[in-house]
């Protein structure tokens, strides 16, 4: 059976609630989510910052991607980028690519925004460079999901996407949650597939 890891960052909750969906479509598919976060990042000289979630899933480390067979990873958008907190996490992972751990595993992405056109095909895009560099399969969502035709939120064939508002409170709409649960789903596939033909 293959597992996930389902990797993200979330700042107010918006991110954190497509995480979950992509993590139901994850395990629709019969593979184990292994849903992580990252710790925030800060330039505030003197700012503390928490060692340890007080609340919700763990902390990820560079291990958790070595040792699961697929990655779907998830951020807020920043000026059309993915937040800090994940780039540094994925900063950290030079080991891996030297090692050539992650290579031929499948990837996913996903990402949420507080307006319709706050940059997220461009968070999508930049996201998957890093995860190229290591070898990885970057995995869509293909139009035979109908719902990417319907939606008028987010979601498109990048990855999947929320639209969360300007207050960061609109629920995931069903057109969001189910394209990020087949994003879910198809990954988790490809990883099974992959594992299988991995060499021992």
């Amino acid at each position: 059976m293959a597992e996930i890891l389902v990797l993200y960052y979330s700042r107010h909750g918006a991110t954190a609630r497509l995480a979950r969906a992509v993590a139901t479509g994850v395990e629709k598919s019969g593979a184990t989510a292994r849903v992580r976060t990252v710790p925030p990042v800060t330039t505030n000289a003197g700012e503390t910052l928490p060692a340890v979630p007080t609340q919700g899933p763990p902390y990820a480390s560079p291990r958790d991607l070595e040792e699961t067979d697929g990655l779907v990873l998830g951020s807020p958008t920043r000026f059309g980028n993915m937040a800090a907190a994940l780039k540094h996490f994925l900063d950290g992972t030079s080991g891996l690519w030297t090692s050539g751990a992650l290579v031929d595993r499948p990837f996913g992405l996903f990402t949420s925004t507080s307006t319709m056109h706050g940059g997220q095909e461009t968070t999508l895009l930049t996201m998957a460079l890093p995860l190229i560099h290591q070898g990885m399969v970057w995995v869509g969502v293909p139009y035979t999901v109908p719902e990417l035709g319907t939606t008028t939120g987010g979601g498109g064939p990048y990855g999947a996407s929320h639209v969360s508002g300007t207050d960061g409170g609109r629920g995931i709409t069903r057109d969001e949650r189910r394209i990020a649960e087949a994003l879910g789903e198809r990954v988790a596939r490809l990883a099974s597939r992959l594992a299988a033909d991995r060499p021992q």
